[in-house]
């Protein structure tokens, strides 16, 4: 079977590893047993005592041990969505959802490239409600944005899982497949009986492979960027394989471009050898989607090499102006970006955390160079002018974060950085010349609004590079874990800060003596991860679950933990068969909450969520809501 491209290191660093640092704190602790436990125990801040959230207008705020109020599900092998008794859960939005022009009808793999271009797209991903009205009515009414990580080209042309053959493919096709990516923008609301709708609005709308875009920030304009079609390099087209995402104070919505870099066929002798050298350390080639059979703009040749680099960025989305251009913020990096977690400063300042996802890779923060408000007060983005950071966590517990900031250190001329656009879109060389720390697949990072912690997911590392390169406390790594850190003085703009482990994922937790506790809260693979208003740290799960269970979404409570320092934590949905369970996020009030549910069915198996008589397996959202009409998880 082939590797996952993410499970194969790309990353010829020689700089400490994760998994050395971590060794050296385990030692101090008998932590491992074999399944889950945690290293919480040199944190100047103790969670256990930590405060509870502010309450929000017209609710109390539970109590740190009342987070988590629910009777926990067991794992689940069955293909339909699973959540605790008193909880009801009931699919939305699947992929096909007419939502624009003429609101064409879902037909599996009967669609064209037009209609698709109207309707949901394939594969949800990262996901944010912004409410539509202030106060109550902001429940009940408002904008799903979600972007879509990639598409099955079987059931997206075929309706079936069978593959068409390469030398059938045709233009028609390659668009469809361009036109189920990117993102959509919906407008819902709660209609008769409770139950959500699709409005015809119109702030609906599709960003997709094809959408026009542009470049702002330090790179924009760069000789790196630019294409015969775009010789100012500052007119890109598209995002493709978004996954995560994150939300700015202004109420726009960042997408995420991952994997990019399978979507291009490299020709022979396309690369002179500084290109090849930034190719090779991105991962270019493959054409998974063979949108290069009709498509010249993914084939990489002598004279068209650079459009693989105008992939790979962050890119804002004004979710309610549909006419606006998005953008390609380059200060924040060119890396396969799997979330932009925004936080703002107690001076103004945001902070941007994101996770780079290949075994072996870096985890990075970006600082505005002053307040959001200060900046778009006149006429700048705060996500143009700033420091990007790479982490370096150090076996004392302590951590720094290195500028990648050109004539600083190693990024220099002389050692063929020519300018800071030259930094950023080379981010991952840059970082490891400053020696930043390798890493199991760093994710989805988050950070509770109750104690100002930031929590990062490590998803799993079983590469053939793991001896040498690893970049975990466990070797090899298939569960994956979290970690968490306070940023020095709890200023989320520092340079330096403190970390440690908060859970390692795996068969049952461990407990103190070295017992194995039951598996009722096991779980592997950690990736989706939010921190919601009352600091509940919710985890997702995307790969290899314990006894082959399906994927499963479970709630922590950091804010209490057990002798052995381990937190509470509870199952609380699991997914269907060979799916993701991907993206979460509430109504303001708590009380409705949204997942999707990517992949159902990937390598058969699912007919989920078997809407309007459709057996196809669709990636669709799931409803949340609690039969009392209470808060989520209470």
């Amino acid at each position: 079977m082939d590797l996952d491209p993410a499970d194969v290191s790309s990353n010829p660093s020689t700089a400490t590893s994760f998994a050395e640092v971590v060794q050296s704190r385990l030692s101090r602790r008998a932590a491992l047993t074999g399944g889950m436990a945690v290293a919480a125990g040199f944190l100047t801040t103790s969670l256990a005592e930590a405060p509870a959230a502010s309450a929000a207008p017209g609710r109390a705020v539970p109590r740190a041990a009342d987070l988590l109020g629910f009777t926990p599900v067991p794992l689940s092998t069955a293909d339909e969505i699973r959540v605790p008794v008193g909880y009801t859960a009931t699919a939305f939005l699947p992929w096909g959802t007419p939502i624009t022009g003429s609101f064409p009808q879902f037909v599996p793999g009967g669609n064209t490239a037009a209609e698709q271009e109207q309707q949901v797209g394939m594969h949800h991903d990262g996901m944010h409600y912004f409410p539509l009205e202030r106060g109550p009515g902001g429940n009940e009414r408002g904008l799903l944005v979600l972007n879509h990580e990639y598409t099955d080209e079987a059931y997206l042309q075929t309706g079936t899982a069978t593959m068409p053959p390469a030398a059938d493919w045709t233009l028609e096709m390659v668009r469809r497949s361009q036109a189920a990516h990117g993102v959509s923008v919906v407008e819902i609301h709660r209609g008769e009986g409770g139950r959500w709708a699709v409005a015809r609005s119109r702030l609906n709308r599709r960003i997709t492979a094809t959408t026009p875009m542009s470049f702002a920030g330090p790179a924009a304009g760069h000789a790196l960027l630019r294409t015969t079609a775009d010789p100012d390099g500052i007119r890109p087209l598209g995002t493709v394989n978004n996954c995560s995402h994150g939300v700015t104070p202004w109420g726009t919505y960042l997408t995420c471009e991952e994997n990019f870099n399978g979507y291009f066929r490299v020709e022979p002798g396309a690369y002179s050898p500084e290109q090849a050298a930034l190719s090779s350390r991105y991962g270019v080639g493959g054409d998974r989607n063979l949108w290069a059979t009709n498509d010249e703009r993914f084939v990489v040749t002598p004279d068209e090499a650079n459009e693989p680099n105008r992939f790979g960025w962050v890119v804002e989305i004004d979710p309610f102006d549909p006419g606006s251009t998005p953008v390609k913020r380059t200060a924040l990096g060119r890396v396969k970006h799997e979330g932009a977690f925004v936080h703002v400063t107690k001076g103004g300042r945001v902070v941007v955390y994101t996770g780079d996802d290949q075994v072996n890779e870096y985890m990075y923060k970006f600082v505005s160079s002053g307040s959001w408000q200060s900046l778009r007060a006149r006429g700048r983005s705060p996500l143009d002018e700033g420091t990007l950071y790479v982490a370096r966590f150090d076996d004392d517990g302590s951590g720094h974060w290195l500028p990648l900031v050109h004539g600083q250190g190693p990024l220099t001329e002389a050692n063929g950085f020519t300018d800071q656009g030259d930094v950023l879109v080379r981010t991952r060389l840059a970082a490891s010349a400053l020696g930043a720390t390798r890493m199991d697949r760093p994710e989805w990072a988050t950070v509770d609004p109750t104690t100002g912690m930031v929590y990062l997911t490590l998803t799993n590392n079983t590469s053939s590079a793991k001896v040498e390169n690893a970049a975990n406390p466990r070797k090899p790594n298939p569960w994956g874990h979290i970690i968490r850190w306070q940023e020095a003085g709890g200023d989320h703009a520092a340079t330096t800060f403190e970390w440690d482990l908060f859970l390692l994922a795996g068969q049952g937790r461990s407990s103190g003596d070295g017992s194995t506790l039951a598996d009722e809260d096991a779980f592997g693979s950690p990736d989706g991860l939010w921190a919601d208003p009352d600091g509940r740290v919710w985890i997702q799960t995307d790969g290899t679950q314990p006894t082959g269970a399906n994927d499963q979404m479970l709630a922590a409570n950091p804010h209490r933990t057990d002798a052995a320092d381990v937190p509470e934590i509870r199952r609380f949905l699991t997914g269907v068969v060979n799916c993701e369970v991907t993206g979460v996020v509430t109504t303001p009030d708590q009380r409705t909450m949204f997942v999707n549910i990517q992949h159902p069915g990937d390598g058969g198996g699912s007919t989920w969520p078997r809407l309007d008589g459709i057996s196809t397996p669709r990636s669709a959202t799931v409803i949340v809501t609690k039969d009392d009409g209470g808060v989520i998880g209470t």
